[in-house]
């Protein structure tokens, strides 16, 4: 039985596309985890530094991909009870977290997000079955 209701903050360039930055990266292997995550009732919250045109770029790829977001660099229920800026979540996954697992792609400059292993971290900690 998966973790069901977690909020699970995902970082964009480099996490769930290559870095690309202003360009929108090819796509790594998340958008199959992503779902799975979401139809186990995980809420997604885009952590990202982009912003404006840019952070509507990333929010455009979610809906392209037909993955839903919970939101987009807030978490809107926890100014119920903290003024902090940082976001509140259940689990981060970041390529520059210290601890996420990453790989070298051909022609990319940055290592990336690895998927496989992010998965098999998400089953391991109960997130996914």
């Amino acid at each position: 039985m998966a973790i069901q209701d977690a909020i699970i903050a995902i970082d964009f360039d480099g996490t769930v596309v290559t870095h690309a930055y202003p360009e929108i990266g090819d796509d790594i292997g998340a958008v199959p985890v992503l779902k799975e995550l979401t139809a186990n009732g995980c809420r997604l919250i885009l952590n990202t530094m982009r912003s404006g045109d840019l952070q509507k770029e990333a929010e455009a790829w979610f809906r392209k991909n037909n993955i839903p977001l919970y939101a987009t660099n807030e978490n809107p229920k926890q100014h119920r009870w903290t003024k902090s800026p940082k976001v509140h979540a259940d689990l981060y996954i970041d390529d520059s977290a210290l601890g996420c697992p990453i790989k070298f792609i051909d022609g990319a400059r940055r290592p990336v997000a690895d998927w496989v292993r992010i998965r098999e971290q998400l089953v391991k900690e109960g997130f996914l079955d």
